[in-house]
């Protein structure tokens, strides 16, 4: 099994799994509150400066492993990637627990910054999800050492990784004004 394609095929299996139940899974629990289920939680209200800030460090993360590649330090952008990852799971957690435990803040501003703030919150949702099957891609290029295959797809992964993490911010700032 050193044929890094038949390694990969193993892979695509978990990448499909993940790319569609990760979606589904984020999307069923959003949509299930606990306190209004009757169970006596604490509102998690604390979580979205932190999930926002996370973020922000997963954007400087990726810009850092973008000059460690460039600059040919491949150790460093290889663990600047793993924690950009893991970034992006721990946000995904924290979001996904303040939605379970806390009540969605509706945007309260008024006219043209109203439409900014929805183009803004669908793009950065909608490439959320789409991100998540090229990091994976991405991901399992380099761990089967598919540089040339990894360097392709990451010149679209990463743009679109990097706007997510930055609207991410963006989309906070914008609505916190408005939390209760």
């Amino acid at each position: 099994m050193n044929n890094p394609s038949a390694i990969e095929k193993k892979y695509n299996k978990w990448i499909v799994t993940l790319s569609v139940i990760i979606p589904l899974a984020v999307a069923a629990l959003f949509g299930i509150n606990l306190r209004r289920l009757g169970f006596d939680v604490e509102p998690l209200t604390f979580l979205p400066p932190i999930y926002a800030s996370i973020n922000g460090l997963t954007a400087v993360i990726l810009l850092a492993a973008l000059w460690a590649i460039k600059n040919k330090k491949v150790k460093l952008h290889e663990g600047l990637m793993k924690t950009a990852i893991l970034c992006s799971v721990l946000f995904l957690v924290m979001y996904v627990a303040y939605h379970m435990t806390s009540d969605s803040t509706k945007f309260g501003g008024e006219g043209a910054i109203r439409y900014v703030y929805y183009f803004i919150l669908i793009t950065h949702i909608v490439l959320s999800v789409v991100v998540i099957p090229f990091v994976l891609i991405t991901y399992v290029r380099a761990l089967t050492k598919q540089f040339d295959m990894h360097k392709k797809v990451a010149r679209i992964t990463f743009p679109i990784w990097l706007y997510v993490a930055v609207t991410g911010v963006i989309v906070y700032l914008m609505i916190s004004p408005y939390y209760s």
